[in-house]
């Protein structure tokens, strides 16, 4: 297969493809802990994955991942008070999207699709994004653009009927749940244990953060959703979708 990866590339093939006008995919994700079954990595292992299949099929490039987010929140990833979770301040995140787009930027690229694995990371990249835009243009730079997508929006309701047959518990509670598990049983297998996950109801919230939290909000084994249903079938599902549909949508936006 065509070598993706800005790193694996010397630099005058990375110069060769840049002027061929090639979009830059750029992963971001996160070190948080997904629950006694899986690894702290598949907020960076997945998008990963899905640019380097939607690079080949675009002929696009994927930079290195971006492998530290935003702090877990405890509504949709089980808070920041967990073991191993490991997270940046927000003007962190968005300072380190800014100066990876302009660096880009610098470099000749000029179509960059900012693919996010980690749901608390979305404000942060697009402040990131439009601070780039800015002193950009201060440069006289001014066709640079920039997508933002979140691979779990691409997922049909189709799949999801055939994966949770009515029993959908909502993306909110996903974390750690079926549709990560499912993944990474299909990618990464090796860093899967389904013999301890923890079969519980999802989890249920007021309608209101409280801060400093409160630990006890979060289940116990620090998912959100019960991963049992999860299988590596479902995992191929959700990354053929998923490839798919953010390549369909790569191939027409930028024009």
């Amino acid at each position: 297969m065509r070598r993706v990866h800005i790193g694996e590339l010397a630099w005058p093939a990375y110069v060769e493809k840049v002027r061929q006008g090639v979009p830059v995919l750029i992963p971001v994700g996160s070190l948080e802990q997904h629950g006694p079954h899986m690894s702290m990595n598949p907020d960076v292992l997945l998008p990963t994955a899905i640019s380097e299949r939607v690079a080949q099929n675009i002929d696009g490039l994927v930079a290195p991942a971006i492998a530290y987010g935003y702090k877990s929140q405890q509504k949709s990833g089980g808070g920041n008070h967990m073991p191993g979770t490991t997270s940046l301040d927000g003007l962190t995140v968005t300072q380190t999207i800014r100066d990876v787009l302009k660096e880009l930027a610098r470099h000749g690229v000029r179509k960059t699709v900012l693919v996010n694995g980690h749901y608390e990371n979305s404000a942060f990249i697009a402040e990131g994004v439009d601070l780039a835009l800015r002193e950009l243009r201060w440069d006289g730079i001014r066709d640079f653009s920039c997508i933002i997508l979140s691979y779990w929006d691409f997922i049909d309701q189709a799949s999801i009927d055939t994966i949770y047959q009515g029993d959908f518990p909502g993306w909110a509670v996903e974390h750690g749940g079926v549709l990560e598990t499912s993944l990474m049983l299909h990618l990464h297998p090796d860093l899967v244990d389904m013999s301890q996950v923890r079969d519980h109801p999802p989890a249920t919230f007021p309608p209101y953060d409280f801060f400093p939290i409160k630990p006890e909000w979060t289940p116990e084994s620090g998912c959100l959703s019960s991963a049992s249903r999860a299988s590596a079938e479902h995992g191929k599902l959700i990354l053929s979708v998923c490839v798919q549909g953010i390549g369909d949508a790569l191939r027409t936006a930028f024009d």
